[in-house]
């Protein structure tokens, strides 16, 4: 599985209502940080088919749900588990960084 799409009007029904955890990915096309992370969650959606969903948010189209959860910068990465945030992150980092950040998340 690849990473999914999520807009505003989406976000409650593929995120907080998931019955997976659900990483969350708030980017943008003009961010370099976030496409040197775009290929690492892509491979790791693969990796967790299944027991993970990985969800991206593009910021410019979408404000209300990186309003909501006061993104200020991108990437802003957050791990949701039965509709609640358990953890978050910002910044770009290595796939096995973002790797073992989830396991220790989920």
């Amino acid at each position: 599985m690849s990473t999914v799409a999520v807009t505003d009007a989406t976000f409650d029904a593929e995120v907080k209502n998931s019955d997976v955890p659900v990483v969350v990915d708030f980017w943008a096309e003009w961010c370099g940080p976030c496409k040197q992370i775009g290929p690492a969650l892509e491979e790791l959606a693969a990796e967790y088919d299944g027991k993970i969903k990985i969800a991206k948010v593009d910021v410019d189209s979408n404000p209300n749900a990186a309003a909501a959860m006061g993104v200020r910068g991108i990437p802003a990465l957050f791990v949701f588990k039965d509709g609640q945030v358990v953890s978050n992150r910002a910044g770009a980092a290595p796939k096995a960084a973002l790797k073992s950040w989830i396991d220790e998340s989920i």
